[in-house]
C-alpha cells in the first residue's frame, strides 16, 4: 500500500474504486455483446419458447380439461345416482306405509267392511281400477279368500292414487292363495284371443324373494309379465299378529321412466350402466348401448373381462366412490367414476370420452398461438428502440457510479485509519477504547468501533473483577481446609484404636462429598466393660451441617458418658438439641453400647439405616431394628432401646446413606442388595479390609459418576 498526499494507493478506498469500475466496464462489455448477438437469436428465440410455450400450455390445459371434466362428471354423477335413489326411496317409503296400513287390517279386520273388486274388463282401458287375477289352482269361490280380498280391497284407492302420482306401472297384492289383486290402466293385455289369463303370483320372483328375504326387497330389471315393459319391481311382505304370512305388496317402475329423469342430467357425450347387487347390469342410455361389447360385461360386472371397468364396478359395491379414474374402454380411453343407489344397494357407473374434452382443449390452444405469433412481432419492433435507450443510460451510470465510488471509499476508509491509529496506541496503563463522533457513521464501522468500546471496558472491569475473586476464592479455599482439618481431627482416626485392647476391633472411614460434611462416627469406651458406637447422618451439607455434626457429636459422646442407655442418650440428645434449632437441621443417628465381657449389645435408631451384623454363619444380613424419630426434629419424643447378643467373631457393619445411595451415570442406586454382597465377598476380613471392600465395590458401580453424598463407613469385630 503507497500513500500520495490524500490518495492512497493498494487501500481500501483504491480498491473500492477499482471494483466499481471494473463491474461497470464488465457489465458494458457484456450487455453490448448481448445487443449485437440478440437480433441474430431473436428468431431461434422466439421459435423456440414459442415450442415450448406451447408444449407447456397443451400440458396445463390438458390437465385443467382433466380437472374440470373429473369435476363435472362426479356432479352429474351424483346428481344421477341422487335421481334414482330419490325415486327408489319415495317407493319405499310407500310400500312401507302400505305394509302397515294392510297389518292394522288384518288386526281390525272387524272394523272395515269388504269393498268390491272384479275381473279384468277390457272396457277399462285406460281407467286406474283394481282387478283381480287367480292362478290356476285357487278356488275364487273360496269364502275365506273372499273375505280377505274384499279386506284387501280397501286399500285400492290409495293404491290409485301411488301410481297416478308417483308414475308407478301398476300396483299389486299377491295372497299365498294364488290371487293377485293390481292397480292397473290396462286391462285387455290380462286376455288373449279372447281367453283371461291364469296368473300365479307365486312363481314370480319378486313374490318369492320378498317372501324368502322377509323384506322390502328389488328385483332385477325384469319384463313384465303382462305389458312385457323392462321394469323393476319392489316387493315387501305382510304378516300379521301371529307372524303369518298373508299377502305380498308391490309396484312396478319402468326403467325407461328412470333413464328419462337421469338423461336429464347427463353430459353430452356421457354414458353410464345401472349395476344391482350381484353386479348385473340392468340400465344404460339406449338400452344395451355402451362404449364396449355386451359381451364384456355380460352378468356379473365385476368379473368383466376389462379390468378397469370390473375394478370401478368391484369397488362402488363395496360402498365405496370411486372418484373419477381413467382408464380404457373398448374404443378408446375413458373418464369413469361409480356410486352407490344408497336405497337399492345398486351402483350407477358413469363414463366419458377422453376424446371429447381433447376436441375443447384444440380450440383453446389454436388461440394461444394467433396470440404468441402477434406478440413476437409486436417485441421485434421494440426491442431495437430500447436497446439505444439502454445504452445512453449505461454511459450515465458508468459516470455516476465512479464518482460515488470515490466519495463513499474516503467516507469509509477514513474512520477505520483513525480506529487503527487509536488501537495502535493502547497501552498495558491505558487500555480503554473509547467511541468518538468520527465513529459514529451508521453503518458497520460504527457498530465495530462500538464493539472494540465496550470490549475494551468490559476486558478492564473483568479483570478487576478477576483480582477480587481469586482472592475471595482462595481465602474460601483456605477456611475450608481449616474446616477439614478441624472435622478429620474430632473423629477416632488413630488406628488400631485400642492396641491394648484384645477382645475387639474397630475400624472407620468417613469421605465427605464436599470439603467439610454432615456424616460422623464415633468410638469410645465408657468403662473397662462398655463400649459405645455412633454413626449420624446431619441434613444437608458443607459447614452448617459439619457445625451441627460437630455439636450432635459432643452431646451424644457427652451423655452416653455419663453412663446412660442408648434410649435415654437419644432422648436427651434431641432435647437438647431442639432447644435452640433456628436452622430447623436434624440429624440420624445409630447408637450402641456394647458389653465386652458379655456380647450384650444395647443399641436405638433414631431413623438411620439399618445395620448389618454377621452372626455365628460367617454372613452379613440387614437387621431390620425399630426407628425412631430423627433427633432435633421434634421435642418431647422418647426413644426406644432393643438388645442382641453377639457371639465371638460377629461383626456390626454401620454406614449412612451415602452408601446405598451411591448413583452411577445410568441414575442407578447402588442398593442395599450390593452393599450386603459386598460385605459376604469377604466376610472373615479384618474390619479395616471389610470397610475398603465395600468402598471398592462402590466404586466399581459409580464409575466416573460424580458423588453426591457423604460416604461414611464403621465395622466393629467382636472377640470375646
Amino acid at each position: 500500500m503507497k500513500r500520495y498526499k490524500d490518495f492512497v494507493i493498494g487501500g481500501i478506498e483504491s480498491k473500492i474504486f477499482n471494483l466499481i469500475l471494473i463491474s461497470l466496464l464488465i457489465l458494458t462489455v457484456a450487455y453490448m455483446t448481448i445487443s449485437i448477438a440478440h437480433s441474430k437469436m431473436l428468431s431461434n428465440l422466439v421459435e423456440e419458447s414459442s415450442a415450448k410455450q406451447e408444449e407447456s400450455i397443451t400440458n396445463t390445459t390438458n390437465e385443467v380439461m382433466d380437472q374440470q371434466v373429473k369435476e363435472t362428471l362426479t356432479r352429474a354423477n351424483r346428481m344421477e345416482a341422487g335421481v334414482a335413489d330419490q325415486i327408489f326411496a319415495e317407493m319405499k317409503d310407500m310400500l312401507t306405509f302400505y305394509v302397515e296400513r294392510a297389518e292394522y287390517l288384518f288386526s281390525h279386520s272387524d272394523e272395515f267392511e269388504p269393498k268390491p273388486y272384479s275381473l279384468p274388463d277390457p272396457a277399462d282401458d285406460e281407467k286406474w281400477v283394481p282387478k283381480i287375477m287367480y292362478a290356476d289352482d285357487t278356488d275364487p269361490s273360496d269364502p275365506a279368500l273372499i273375505s280377505k280380498l274384499g279386506l284387501i280391497s280397501n286399500l285400492s284407492d290409495m293404491m290409485i292414487d301411488f301410481c297416478t302420482s308417483f308414475g308407478a306401472a301398476n300396483a299389486y297384492i299377491a295372497t299365498p292363495e294364488g290371487a293377485h289383486l293390481t292397480i292397473s290402466n290396462t286391462s285387455s293385455t290380462w286376455y288373449e284371443n279372447g281367453e283371461l289369463k291364469h296368473y300365479d303370483p307365486r312363481t314370480r320372483g319378486w313374490y318369492q324373494k320378498a317372501v324368502e328375504t322377509g323384506k322390502l326387497i328389488f328385483t332385477d330389471g325384469e319384463y313384465d309379465a303382462n305389458t312385457g315393459a323392462y321394469c323393476v319391481e319392489a316387493a315387501i311382505p305382510v304378516y300379521d299378529e301371529a307372524g303369518t304370512l298373508q299377502a305380498v305388496i308391490g309396484a312396478d317402475i319402468y326403467l325407461d321412466n328412470i333413464q328419462h329423469i337421469m338423461s336429464e342430467y347427463s353430459l353430452s357425450g356421457e354414458y353410464y350402466l345401472v349395476l344391482n347387487q350381484n353386479g348385473h347390469a340392468i340400465l344404460s342410455p339406449e338400452g344395451d348401448t355402451f362404449p364396449m361389447s355386451k359381451d364384456d360385461y355380460e352378468g356379473d360386472v365385476r368379473n368383466s373381462k376389462n379390468e378397469f371397468l370390473a375394478k370401478i364396478a368391484t369397488d362402488a359395491l363395496k360402498g365405496d366412490i370411486t372418484g373419477v379414474r381413467l382408464g380404457e374402454l373398448e374404443n378408446g380411453s375413458y373418464y369413469l367414476i361409480g356410486r352407490m343407489i344408497e336405497t337399492t344397494g345398486w351402483v350407477l357407473i358413469t363414463a366419458y370420452n377422453q376424446e371429447t374434452s381433447a376436441e375443447y382443449a384444440g380450440i383453446l390452444q389454436k388461440n394461444i398461438e394467433e396470440i404468441q405469433n402477434s406478440s413476437a412481432e409486436e417485441y421485434q419492433a421494440k426491442i431495437g428502440k430500447y436497446r439505444l435507450i439502454s445504452f445512453f443510460i449505461i454511459i450515465l451510470l458508468l459516470l455516476l457510479m465512479l464518482a460515488n465510488s470515490l466519495f463513499l471509499g474516503k467516507r469509509i476508509v477514513k474512520p477505520l485509519n483513525t480506529m487503527t491509529q487509536k488501537i495502535a496506541s493502547l497501552s498495558e496503563g491505558n487500555l480503554e477504547f473509547k467511541m468518538e463522533d468520527i465513529y459514529r457513521t451508521g453503518d458497520e464501522v460504527e457498530e465495530l468501533a462500538q464493539s472494540f468500546s465496550t470490549l475494551s471496558h468490559r476486558s478492564i472491569e473483568y479483570m478487576n473483577e478477576l483480582v477480587n475473586v481469586t482472592a475471595e476464592k482462595e481465602r474460601i479455599g483456605a477456611e475450608l481446609t481449616l474446616a477439614n482439618n478441624i472435622q478429620t481431627a474430632m473423629l477416632p482416626h488413630i488406628f488400631p484404636a485400642f492396641p491394648n485392647r484384645s477382645d475387639f476391633d474397630v475400624y472407620a472411614s468417613m469421605d465427605p462429598a464436599k470439603e467439610v460434611g454432615g456424616d460422623f462416627y464415633d468410638y469410645f469406651l465408657i468403662d473397662d466393660d462398655h463400649l459405645g458406637m455412633i454413626i449420624a447422618d446431619v441434613s444437608g451439607k458443607g459447614i452448617p451441617a459439619a457445625l451441627f455434626m460437630m455439636a450432635s457429636k459432643i452431646i451424644l459422646q457427652s451423655v452416653a458418658m455419663l453412663g446412660n442407655s442408648p434410649a435415654e442418650v437419644l432422648t436427651k440428645t434431641n432435647e437438647a438439641l431442639c432447644s435452640n434449632n433456628e436452622a430447623e437441621m436434624f440429624v440420624t443417628v445409630w447408637i450402641g453400647i456394647l458389653e465386652l465381657s458379655t456380647g450384650k449389645l444395647t443399641a436405638a435408631n433414631a431413623g438411620h439405616e439399618y445395620p448389618a451384623i454377621m452372626g455365628p454363619d460367617g454372613k452379613f444380613v440387614l437387621y431390620k431394628d425399630k426407628h425412631g424419630f430423627v433427633l432435633g426434629g421434634m421435642e418431647g419424643i422418647k426413644f426406644h432401646e432393643y438388645e442382641l447378643t453377639l457371639e465371638p467373631g460377629s461383626k456390626i457393619f454401620l454406614y449412612t446413606d451415602g452408601v446405598p445411595e451411591a448413583t452411577n451415570a445410568n441414575e442407578e442406586l447402588f442398593g442395599t442388595e450390593r452393599m450386603v454382597d459386598a460385605l459376604n465377598s469377604n466376610p472373615k476380613a479384618k474390619p479395616e479390609e471389610v470397610l475398603k471392600n465395600v468402598r471398592k465395590h462402590v466404586d466399581i458401580f459409580v464409575e466416573e459418576a460424580e458423588q453426591f453424598d457423604d460416604l461414611t463407613m464403621l465395622c466393629m469385630e467382636y472377640k470375646g
